[in-house]
This record gives C-alpha cells, structure tokens and sequence, in this order.
C-alpha cells in the first residue's frame, strides 16, 4: 500500500469508498462495546447450559435432578420451602441476560465515548443504560448501545462547559453530582421514552426473523453475510442486530440459530481446503496454516485475501454459509451464546444439548459444499497465474482500513509502516509515571530531530485504541498492548530513561516521515523565565534525604508514608504503590525510581504532589540500585506535566549523580525545580 505525495488517499475522494468506511466505523464501534464483555457472554452461557432445565448436568442425569437442589437453584427452575411456604428460585441465568449483560455493554459504551475520563463515562453510561433495562421487559441489549455511549458522550460535553472554571477544593463535589445527576436524568429518559422505542424495533426485527425462519429463507442471508464479512461489514451486522437478537431469542427458547449466521467456520474452512488442494503458488502453500488460524483460533479475517484474489470464489463462501444455515434450520441447531471468536472451539463450548447434532452437521455440511464450489471454480479457472497473494492482503488492508494482524501469517513477512508517523503512544500499566516519564524523554528526542508534528502521548494500556502507529512500551507488558493495537509498530524497554530504543524509535520517524518541519524564527525578545515545575507540589518538607531502607518494599512503603503525611494520600495508596511494582518496576535509569500507584489505587489520592526520598547507600531494585525514589500521587493528567518538567533532569546522568549524593535539600530543589 501506499500513500500520494500530496497525502489525499483514494478513500477520502471516492463517496462509495467514504460509505463503506462509515459504516466499517459504526461496526467497529458496535463490535467495540460487544467483544470486551465476550466473556461475561460466554460465562453467562456455560451457566445456562449446564444448569437449566433441559441443561446438560439434568440431560446426564436422565431429568432426576431435584427441583430442590443447587443446579436448580442456580437454574432458576426449581423450588424451596421458606417457613413453610414454596418459594421458586429465581437462579442467575436471568438476572445476568437481564441486568448483568446490558450494563457491561453500556459501560462500555460510556467509556469508549468519554476516553479523556473512562471510568467516568462508563458509570454514567451504565446509569443511562439501567434505566432503560427497567422500562422493558425483554433483554435490553439495542437499549445499551445507545444509552452508553450516549452517556459517556453527554457527560463529556457537560464537563467541558465548566472545564477549568471550577474553584480548587470543589471539583470532586462538582464531578460527582453531575455525573450523579445527569445519569438520572438519562436514566429517567431511557425508562419512559426509549424503552418502549426499542422494544417495538426489537419485536419487529425479531419478527421479520422468524418470518424468514418459517419460510424457509433464512440460509438466503448468507447472500449478503458472506461478501459483507470480506469487506469488513459484518460487524454492524453481527453485533448490531444478530447478537442482541439471538440473545433475546436465546432466553426464550433456549438456543438461536442467529447466532451462527456468521460465525459458522465451515464456509471459510471449505474455501482454505480448496486452496490447499487445487491453488498454486503461495495460495497453495499457506492455505493449510491459514485453515488452522481460522479454524481454531477463529479468525475469519484470515481467508479474505483468498477471496479477494480471485473475487468469484465468494461463491464458495456463500453455497457453504447457505448450506451450513439450511442445515441448522432442518436439525434445530443453535447456540445458547454468541461464538466470539468465530472458532469451532467456541462454538462447541455455546452448543446446547438440543442443538449439538445441528451445529456439528451445519459446520461439516458448510465446509464440504464450499470445498466442493471452490474447487470446481479453481479448476475451471483460466488464469494459470499463482495469484499474488500479497497484493490481496494489501488489498485486504485497504478494505479494512488499518494494517491487518495476521497478514504476516499469510505472507509470511514483518508488518512494516508504509506511511508516516503522526501518533506515537508511550503506555504502561497505570499510565501514570512510567508512561509519562518516557513518553516525555521521546517527545523530546522526535521534536529534536525536527518532526514536532508527531504527537507522543503516554497513556494505561486499559485505555489503548488502535489509532496509533507506533507503540512503546516496557517488554514485560508487551503481550498485554499488543492486541489493542495490532496495526501499530511496536518498540519495548527495559530501561525508560535512557533506552536506545528511543533512537531506534526516532530512526523508523525519519525512515518513513517526509522532511522535518522547519523551526519557526526566534522570537526577537528573550521570554521571561519561570519555575518549570510548581513548587507546591514538591515543598521542602517533601524532600528526605539520607534515607536508609532495606529493600524495595521498604522504600515503598516510606515513600507512602510521606505522601500521607504529606496530605497527599490514604494509606491504602501505599498498597497500590507496591501492587503496580509487582507487575512492572517503576525503576526509570540513572539511580532512579518513580513509585507510583495502580489504576484502581487512584481513589486514595486527594490531591497531586510529588516527594523525594534519598538513599545515598543504595537499594536494590529489581538487580538495579535504587538512590533516588520519587513517589507520585496524581488522580489526573496534571502529572504528565509534572514529569515532563522532571524528564530532562533525570535523564542527563551528571544531575542524577547529584540528587543521589547532595545533602543540600535547596540543591534537590533547584535541580527539579529549573527555570525554564
């Protein structure tokens, strides 16, 4: 792939181009607030299929199960004596399609709207989302991807209306009456107004479904299911219509074939099977791993560039999606939940007992006619060529928007960037101080090298979104980033203040970026200087030196100690401190740590200050020596300032060795404190 010279793409011009990519974005958008919460999906459908009645311990138990026992109970279809009165259990099957599920999903919703203050936004999202789950009496799921998002995306633009203009000392008052108050509001809304809204869509959709069930024309779905996937449409389908759908259908009767509509991996497994056996060249030759990724790992993306090579072979990919949805139709097959991702695994752990015989025969059947209509199509091909592959990905790419994560498996290369740099993000765990502290040292490194239009940013890997292109972060944390942001190059650090990584990081800038941005003319008037950190937040009585500690933990914990004393801090903060040095050491280089405290510890702090603790003997921390610990205490972005101010100074190494040795409480202060 690549880009124009003068930077206009082939899809900002062409209005086809433009629809299709909106409605890639809307299904994005529905999928995003689906998939995080696939395994509450998946739990919620374990439970039932173990424990409802027609479930799979009463089936082995040939239907002897007591109505008073603890699978019924869980079940919710039995039945228990209270002071003599019968009681029928109300189990947790219900609760959780009911309550549980649609105020993940809304939550999820909010967060994604507000992403400057998630957590914020999924709380007033699920308030939103609640309200509209009690104004209905079927599963509210249509319900939720509306209220969420909307109430993260309201709450967000209510907080800027007072952005900045609230007095020190009354923030938090403000921020939880608001938040309070607005998703009553929401809350009072989706009750009365949207509920019955979308309990008439729900019903007419539900009914236009079962139209085409009894009249036998659902497997014509596949028509349209099976292109739509190859362009990246089937997540609006999927998640915006088929899951919510085949949940509320799943409840009633136990199973939905809807939810196999898409996830069936017999069509694609058919095609792959062809390929393996009449494709030439590098089709030929990868089809076999590629039958395994999609089989059981469940990526169906992986199959795309093979229909995409040669376009007619949808035909085999929709023979099977129709034979595969006639078969399930005929044997009553179906799933208890959705099958994400679109693995035989998963589909097999959704199966219910009634509906097991139809998924195996839909699956086997799908992946038989597909391989069959793709061979016939691959022998009667006049093109003798082997297919390039590799063009296919890339087209494949240009579909779907953004670099695909298993393109390397098809072709067999390094995903590489093919465009410039302009979003760069630095992220750790908390997105607090390691984050920040790197993410300020490579600003300063890029900006330096000319290219002050790439923006560098630090940020928790909980709050990644893949709109970035290069992501750095610590190597123990890599797993973790990697899926968030696969279209993303990725660089890792053992050391944050002095990696050379950095330098790697600056060198694919200029690889791939056009000229540095010229400097703008220097001001003709010398700016006044001023402190570049505030001294507020680091005040001499902040500032310990001479320290003596026997390990890490015990640093920590005097560390904790000053913030509280400080009135900075709870002490539970002190525990977070140590929980976020379990997962990654806070250790930056040069002699320094910056203890800092997990994303949930946030809540503990009640205002942001920084200190310092001096220990010229020396810790060791993690097989590093610690002399210098700089605990931090900030429920806000405020610090990413903070440790900017602090970056320049830590990394040179001469003014490390200082703060590790002074014994001067004025010299620490002027060395992290300078003028700009």
């Amino acid at each position: 792939m690549t880009t124009a010279s003068t930077g206009v793409r082939a899809s900002d011009t062409a209005p086809g181009l433009n629809a299709r990519a909106r409605v890639q974005k809307f299904g994005t958008f529905l999928s995003n607030m689906v998939m995080p919460n696939i395994g509450a999906f998946i739990a919620w459908g374990l439970i039932t299929s173990l424990f409802i009645k027609v479930g799979w311990l009463n089936l082995l138990a040939g239907g002897n199960l007591p109505t008073d026992g603890w699978v019924a109970a869980l079940g919710g279809w039995g039945s228990h004596l209270v002071d003599g009165k019968e009681v029928a259990y109300t189990g947790i099957v219900g609760p959780m399609i009911t309550y549980l599920l649609p105020v993940l999903i809304g939550y999820t919703g909010g967060r994604m709207t507000y992403t400057e203050r998630a957590m914020r936004g999924g709380v007033v999202g699920a308030i939103a989302t609640f309200g509209v789950i009690a104004g209905t009496s079927i599963p509210m799921f249509m319900g939720a991807m509306i209220m969420g998002p909307l109430g993260g995306w309201s709450m967000k633009k209510i907080d800027s209306i007072w952005d900045g203009k609230i007095k020190p000392g009354f923030e938090m008052l403000v921020d939880n009456f608001s938040a309070g108050i607005w998703g009553l509001i929401l809350a009072v809304f989706g009750f009365f107004a949207l509920s019955p809204i979308v309990t008439a869509v729900a019903t007419a959709a539900g009914a236009a479904v079962g139209f085409l069930v009894k009249s036998g024309l659902l497997p014509l779905t596949s028509i349209f299911i099976e292109p739509a996937k190859v362009l990246f449409l089937n997540n609006a389908i999927n998640h915006g219509v088929l899951t919510p759908l085949g949940l509320a259908e799943s409840q009633a009767t136990g199973q939905s074939i809807l939810f196999l509509l898409e996830a069936n991996p017999g069509p694609g497994l058919g095609l792959l099977l062809a390929y393996m056996f009449f494709g030439k060249g590098t089709a030929k030759a990868s089809a076999s791993g590629a039958a395994i990724i999609h089989f059981i790992g469940g990526i169906h993306e992986i199959y795309f560039p093979y229909v995409l090579m040669k376009p007619i072979m949808i035909l085999a990919t929709i023979a099977g999606g129709m034979t595969g949805v006639l078969m399930n139709v005929m044997f009553n097959g179906g799933l208890r939940a959705p099958a994400a991702p679109g693995s035989i695994i998963a589909v097999y752990t959704s199966s219910t007992p009634q509906g097991i015989l139809g998924v195996t025969i839909s699956w086997i059947a799908a992946a038989a006619v597909a391989f069959v209509v793709g061979a016939f199509l691959l022998r009667i091909s006049k093109d003798d060529s082997e297919g390039d592959l590799s063009k296919a990905t890339a087209d494949m790419e240009a579909l779907k928007g953004k670099k695909s994560s298993i393109s390397s498996a098809l072709t067999g290369g390094v995903a590489t960037l093919t465009h410039p740099v302009k979003n760069v993000v630095f992220a750790c765990d908390a997105g607090m101080g390691s984050s920040a502290m790197g993410a300020s040292i490579l600003r300063k490194k890029i900006h330096d090298a000319g290219f002050k239009d790439v923006k560098v940013v630090n940020q928790a890997i909980a709050n990644l979104t893949d709109s970035y292109d290069i992501i750095v972060t610590h190597k123990d944390l890599a797993t973790r980033a990697a899926p968030l942001v696969p279209s993303a190059k990725m660089f890792t650090v053992d050391n944050f203040m002095g990696s050379p990584v950095y330098d790697d990081v600056v060198a694919t800038v200029q690889a791939v970026n056009s000229a540095p941005v010229e400097a703008a003319p220097a001001a003709s008037a010398a700016p006044t200087k001023k402190k570049s950190l505030d001294a507020g937040l680091l005040p001499r009585e902040a500032v310990k030196l001479g320290q003596i500690a026997v390990s890490k933990d015990d640093a920590i914990r005097q560390a904790g100690s000053l913030l509280v004393a400080l009135g900075a801090s709870d002490p539970s903060y002190t525990d977070g401190m140590l929980a976020r040095e379990q997962q990654v050491s806070t250790f930056m280089g040069n002699g320094v740590a910056i203890p800092h405290g997990t994303n949930e510890s946030r809540g503990a702090i009640k205002k942001t200050q920084l200190a310092f603790l001096q220990f010229p003997q020396g810790i060791d921390w993690n097989g590093k020596t610690c002399y210098v610990a700089i605990p931090i205490a900030s429920n806000s972005d405020e610090h990413v300032g903070i440790l900017s101010a602090l970056a320049g100074v830590l990394a040179d190494k001469d003014k490390a060795q200082r703060l590790a040795t002074t014994t001067s409480v004025d010299e620490v202060l002027d060395l992290l404190t300078p003028e700009d």
